[in-house]
């Protein structure tokens, strides 16, 4: 397992209180092994104005789910973690009900990371892939 063996969802969701995640309802449901899920809903806070999901909360979601990731992944007394590049390709055209993001590690090294983020509508069909990479930094 590459996450905290005693990491729970509660705590996973309380890190986004407050924030453009907390804004947008988006909600940590899974922590697998190798991947992150999380949730977001597609309703007038993430659509554009031709009532699709936006492209870029797309993107919220997918930086959220890599980001948060990557920081689980390193000691947060030694280090931290930032994006340097994200991607996103818009697959299936999305205009309700719920989207599910999954990250998956494709290079966890020392210095930089980069994660794979496939986002799915509710009846499973891929609607957005994303690749994130994350600078390792250590504090001073």
């Amino acid at each position: 397992m590459i996450f905290p063996p005693n990491l729970d969802l509660n705590t996973l969701n309380n890190w986004g209180k407050n924030t453009m995640t907390d804004f947008l309802d988006i909600q940590f449901t899974q922590i697998g092994e190798d991947f992150l899920e999380a949730t977001m809903p597609v309703s007038n806070k993430t659509k554009q104005p031709l009532g699709l999901l936006h492209g870029g909360a797309n993107v919220v979601l997918a930086e959220t789910l890599g980001s948060v990731a990557a920081t689980l992944t390193v000691d947060p007394q030694k280090q931290f973690c930032v994006g340097l590049e994200i991607n996103a390709n818009h697959l299936k055209s999305v205009r309700d009900g719920l989207v599910r993001g999954i990250t998956k590690p494709i290079h966890l090294g020392k210095k930089t990371q980069v994660w794979e983020i496939k986002i799915y509508t509710e009846n499973g069909e891929l609607s957005c892939i994303s690749r994130i990479t994350m600078a390792i930094m250590d504090k001073k």
